[in-house]
């Protein structure tokens, strides 16, 4: 379970509108230490929001958004690339809620979720070398450091994690 208030819930259609202002909202935030999303995301939000689904209905990905006590949506946690028992993690926790373990805790549970409710085996999450808070969500969730890589020109690193057996 995740601390306090907070609530990881499977990615929804009646999420779209919360999930379109976290992300206006956060825009500039994300675009410090990740590629920013451009602006065809946004112009095109309601088709990918569909095509999420879509892709989530199909088992391809598990899409999660973090709610915090009040239910306004503080972040995303998704896995996506489903395939042969594994996934690749990816996370982004708004502004507001940077820095009060929100991120560890939702990974926690999204990690607890893929070894049960998905049964995957593996998982891998990429971040670039300066978004020092992201390496600390991974280390602190049991993922390890594979490979250097580059993310959009950036440098970064691949980590990965094994999940406890769940057959």
């Amino acid at each position: 379970m995740l601390p306090g208030m907070l609530r990881l819930e499977r990615l929804r259609a009646d999420h779209a509108d919360a999930l379109l202002a976290f992300e206006r909202e956060n825009r500039e935030y994300f675009a410090r230490s990740i590629p920013d999303r451009g602006d065809a995301y946004f112009a095109e939000f309601a088709a990918r929001h569909r095509a999420l689904l879509d892709e989530q209905d199909a088992g391809v990905c598990h899409f999660h958004v973090v709610l915090d006590g009040d239910g306004e949506l503080t972040g995303r946690v998704n896995l996506v690339d489903v395939e042969a028992g594994a996934a690749e993690l990816g996370y982004r926790i708004g502004e507001r809620a940077a820095g009060r373990g929100t991120a560890t805790a939702a990974v926690r549970e999204v990690c607890r979720l893929a070894a049960t409710a998905y049964r995957l085996s593996a998982l891998t999450a990429i971040t670039t070398l300066d978004n020092g808070a992201s390496q600390t969500v991974l280390l602190r969730n049991g993922f390890t450091a594979a490979e250097d890589i580059s993310i959009g020109g950036r440098p970064g690193v691949r980590y990965r994690r094994r999940l406890a057996a769940t057959h």
